[in-house]
């Protein structure tokens, strides 16, 4: 009983071992079968060769596609760097036109305030040409009319200023400046003191003097050898000679004092008297 259970044992595990043989060898079948029909007839010799050349295509093809995706993908990362820079400079560009266009919109509003100060100028200039001449003409009258003490040289500032006028090349402003300037110099006159050398015609013939003028007030005389004094009258328009024991002294104080060789200091001079007022 016991052998014959130990042989039904035996037979199972027999059958069981058969059993997954005969799985093995049924799975190897149909991989094999597979193997024959997925691999073309001409290569059914190495089909595992087969099936793993594929793969290893396959898997270049997958290389190579993601290469492509990985250029793709930089190129795509570069437009659009390259786009956000040109955008970046289209709005640069856009501020700066702004600008310019309102710098040019104020440049042409100055344009025209400055060609209406050219027109106004020019009205001006039209205006003030004929005062000029009559500015020089009353100059010329004073001078006439004033203490006759540097005449050369005031009425030779009168004939340049004339002859200014009648230059092209100067501007209209230069010609007023510079009358200006001659009406600055005859108001200093009556402020200051001066001492100077110049001729006199007495008794129809000239003498060498040293003049000395006190503002507009007095205008003296003293001949070289100190023996003769005189003063301009503008009542008798004429010379008049004064005691010249009298104010020797003084006049000689007044010439240091002129030209800077001492202090000023009060001088005893003989004042004429204003003359009455004609009208």
């Amino acid at each position: 009983m016991q052998h014959y259970l130990c042989n039904v044992h035996a037979t199972r595990g027999y059958v069981q071992n058969l059993g997954s043989m005969t799985r093995i060898l049924l799975r190897r079948i149909l991989i094999t079968s597979f193997m024959v029909i997925a691999v073309p007839a001409g290569n059914a010799a190495d089909p595992i060769e087969q099936l793993v050349a594929e793969g290893e295509r396959r898997i270049a093809d997958n290389q190579n596609a993601q290469e492509e995706i990985d250029r793709i993908s930089d190129r795509t990362t570069s437009l659009i760097s390259e786009y956000r820079t040109v955008t970046k400079i289209v709005d640069d560009l856009r501020i700066y036109n702004d600008v310019l266009e309102k710098q040019i919109a104020d440049q042409i509003a100055e344009i025209a305030v400055i060609k209406q100060s050219i027109e106004r100028v020019s009205l001006m200039e039209r205006q003030i040409v004929p005062l000029m001449v009559r500015m020089i003409d009353s100059l010329e009258e004073f001078i006439n009319l004033d203490v006759p003490f540097l005449l050369e040289e005031r009425h030779g500032r009168v004939t340049a200023l004339r002859q200014l006028m009648l230059r092209s090349d100067a501007s209209a402003a230069e010609k007023l400046r510079r009358i200006v300037e001659a009406y600055q110099i005859e108001i200093q006159y009556g402020r200051t003191i001066e001492a100077y050398q110049g001729t006199i015609w007495t008794n129809g013939k000239p003498r060498e003097v040293d003049f000395l003028r006190i503002g507009r007030i007095m205008l003296l005389y003293r001949t070289v050898g100190g023996e003769e004094l005189g003063v301009w009258s503008g009542a008798t328009e004429d010379w008049k000679t004064l005691p010249a024991r009298e104010i020797k002294g003084e006049f000689a104080k007044g010439l240091r004092i002129a030209r800077k060789q001492m202090a000023p200091e009060l001088l005893m001079l003989p004042v004429p008297a204003p003359e009455a007022f004609r009208p």
